[in-house]
């Protein structure tokens, strides 16, 4: 099954309230660059481009997002007020998706990979 599909079936599983912030985060990882690819890893969506540059999952109260392995540490700042572990970070599913920084933590990811 290719990746797109794998992670239409993934985000369809969750309630309608977690399906729109899932699809949310997608849209906005793939605005940065049409050469991001979906991809599917660690039994979650996977976005690549050179390499992996994020993942997320949804789960019952909040959405996890993955950027490892500098994107959490580049954005330290911005991601203090969310609960955080190793090289995760959740957002509340009752709280409004900080989009512009998920944008701008996939841009940080993006210009990481063509500068290798």
């Amino acid at each position: 099954m290719k990746a797109s599909n794998k992670i239409d079936t993934y985000i369809a599983k969750f309630p309608e309230e977690v399906q729109e912030k899932l699809v949310a985060v997608r849209k906005v990882i793939l605005e940065v660059n049409p050469a991001i690819q979906e991809d599917w890893k660690y039994n979650m969506p996977a976005f690549v481009f050179n390499g992996p540059l994020v993942y997320f999952a949804g789960y019952k109260k909040h959405i996890g997002f993955y950027a490892t392995p500098t994107g959490h540490k580049a954005f330290e700042e911005e991601l203090k007020s969310f609960k955080q572990g190793k090289g995760s970070v959740q957002f509340p599913i009752d709280s409004p998706l900080p989009l512009v920084l998920i944008k701008k933590i996939v841009a940080f990811r993006l210009a990481e990979k063509l500068n290798n």
